[in-house]
This record gives structure tokens, sequence and C-alpha cells, in this order.
């Protein structure tokens, strides 16, 4: 059997095989009528990875709260109107999905970079409050470059997020994912704490690297907490913040040994967004060394995302033990059967869903 296709089991929740579907923001909630609120377009956007073989899907980052939406379009799960529509989404994947299909829920907070304008807009920085927009948050009063400057946090809202991240995560229980995914990446409010170039404070929640870790070890703790124990619990995290002064390989490593002791039970291993002066290289599996790193220094299961877009990549990922899964974002947007695919190029069969079995010929691709 390919490693790539080989089950993996994380507490009690089982997976047919290590192929997963990365988070990716579809900017397509209606600001007016439903903040916040999935409908149709997720359901379908999501179903079509099921259906193609994902082992598990992780959706879209959904906002702690309605401060914390990256755009106004943004989902979120600080409400049971949005519980509710995010059920529906759950109960589709888990009937109709190929390989057993399981789904996950990123929880997240942006900080500084929330209240944007979302991409295909037309525009681009802040969204003004005549627009909708609203006043952002972060460890420091830093703007993120293009972007407003945000309020520095006071300790009580600090604390309120913590509590925002559990109440989100018990709503994440209750519309039936499978696992929760902490959002500490890609310069958002938890990431913009743990960076030395986004937080200036010198009170518990900066200054060295234990001050700067606690808002994300806090949300950790708090949710951790609050789901069941047989529930695995994820946190996706910058490796490296591509820029000097910053986050390095060496301090990710000592935040995932951390996280592991607290519970946490794999480390979805991405890079960057912290700053607009990164200098980032990328290229075929350019953050795959990342993860091996952390899954071999920190003794923890990682994930690894980033240009993996051939079959033969993600194998050799992770019969080389560069990590325990991998995730596809891009190339499944291009083939949302992107694992059916991949399972019959390395000769395996994850079992198709029962109204595409007229599309298995002998060579189905």
């Amino acid at each position: 059997m390919p490693a790539l296709f080989k089950p993996l089991k994380l507490r009690s929740l089982e997976l047919q095989h290590r192929g997963w579907l990365s988070p990716m923001c579809q900017y397509s909630c209606d600001p007016d009528a439903a903040p916040g609120v999935p409908h149709d377009w997720h359901l379908m956007h999501l179903g079509s990875f099921a259906a193609g073989g994902a082992a598990l899907l992780l959706a879209e980052a959904a906002a702690v709260n309605a401060e914390g939406r990256i755009s106004p379009r943004d989902t979120g799960l600080y409400n049971e109107a949005q519980a509710e529509a995010w059920e529906r989404i759950t109960s589709f994947v888990h009937r109709h999905g190929a390989a057993g299909a399981k789904i996950g829920a990123q929880l997240a907070h942006a900080g500084r970079k929330a209240s944007t304008w979302w991409p295909f807009s037309g525009n681009h920085g802040t969204v003004p409050a005549a627009d909708g927009g609203w006043n952002t948050l972060g460890p420091s009063a830093l703007a993120f470059d293009g972007f407003a400057a945000p309020d520095a946090m006071t300790t009580e809202q600090i604390r309120e997020v913590v509590a925002d991240f559990a109440a989100a995560a018990v709503r994440a229980v209750h519309a039936g994912f499978d696992t929760v995914e902490i959002h500490g990446a890609h310069g958002y409010l938890l990431h913009q704490f743990q960076s030395p170039l986004t937080n200036l404070r010198d009170d518990e929640w900066g200054g060295d690297e234990a001050g700067r870790n606690r808002l994300m070890l806090a949300v950790v703790d708090a949710v951790r907490a609050v789901i069941p124990d047989s529930m695995p619990l994820l946190l996706r995290i910058s490796a490296t913040d591509w820029a000097e002064g910053g986050v390095d390989l060496d301090a990710s490593i000592r935040l995932a040994r951390e996280a592991a002791a607290r519970g946490v039970d794999l480390i979805d291993v991405s890079s960057g967004g912290a700053v607009a002066h990164q200098r980032i290289t990328p290229g075929p599996g350019y953050q795959t060394g990342f993860s091996a790193a952390i899954r071999k220094e920190a003794g923890i299961p990682t994930g690894t995302v980033g240009l993996l877009t051939s079959a033969g990549q993600a194998e050799h990922a992770v019969a080389t033990g560069q990590a325990d899964a991998v995730l596809i974002a891009r190339a499944a947007l291009r083939d949302p059967h992107w694992w059916l695919r991949a399972a019959f190029e390395l000769g395996h069969d994850i079992g198709w869903v029962p109204q595409y079995e007229r599309a298995l010929p002998r060579r189905a691709f």
C-alpha cells in the first residue's frame, strides 16, 4: 500500500488515508443578509472534495467573533445560525463522501489583518466602516502594510478572545465536525502575538518568547478543555516568518513541543504571512523541510502543505517521514477528484462514490 494511503488514527478519529484538503477561504458569505453563515456555495465546494476522495477536509477559516473575520464575507462560528449552517455541510460530507470522509473546523481570528476587501472585490486594503468594515485589533498598534492600524488589545480583550475560541470550539462539536484546528499561522492574531516583528508588548502577553507564545497556548488550553477527549486537536503554525528577527524554525519547534504537551495532536505546518517584507522563495514542496524538522525534533505528527501538486510528491513526503499527512489546496481546485486520481496513479483504490463508479474503466484517467 502506498504510504499516502495508509490509515492514520488521531485519538479516536480514524482516517482512511493521509491525503487531506487544506482550508481555503471562499469569501462568499452574504455580509448583509447572513454574515458569517455558510450556504450552498460552501456545500458544493466542500462536498465536491468529499466525493473526490479526501480523507479529511479542513473547512475554511471560521472566525471566532465578528471582528475576527478576514473580510465581511468570511464564515464564522460565533453564533448558532452559523453553527446550524455548518451542520448541514458536515452531515453532507459524512453521508456522501468517498474514503469515509471526515471534516474539521478551522477556528481563526484575523487580528490586524481583519476587515479587508475580499480578493475578487476589485479593491484592496481595509474596508471602511461605510462599506461594512470595522476597527481591528492586534497585539500592538502596528499596521500591516496597506491596511489600517489596529488598536492594541487590552488584557480584558485578550481574555475575551480566548473565551471566544473556546465557545466556537463548542459550536464546532455541536455542528458535527470531527476535529478542530486552531489557526495560528499566516500573520493572523495568534501568529501576530507570537512574532517579535508584530508584538511589541512588554506585559505578560509579549516580551520574551514565552510571553509571545502565551496567547497561542492559552487558546490551545481553552479549546482542549471544551472538546471531547476523543477528538483530536490540530494547530496550524507558520514555521518561519521569512524575515530577519521574526519567528524561525527553532522557535517553532519549541512551540510545537509545548503544544504537544498541552494536548495538540498534529501540527499543520505552513509559513509566512506576518509581514509584507517577507522574502519567500517558493518551489515544489518548499515547506516539507519545516514539517520534517518539527516532526522529528518535537516528536509530534505533522501535516505539510504548499506547492504539492502530484501524487508522487505527496507519496514521497509521507514515505520519507517528512509529514504524516499532505494537505492539498490549489491542486484540488483544479481537480476536485485529486485523491481518486492520486490513488489510481499509485496503484491503489480508495473507493469511489457509487454515483461516479461508471467513470471507473480500466484506466480511469
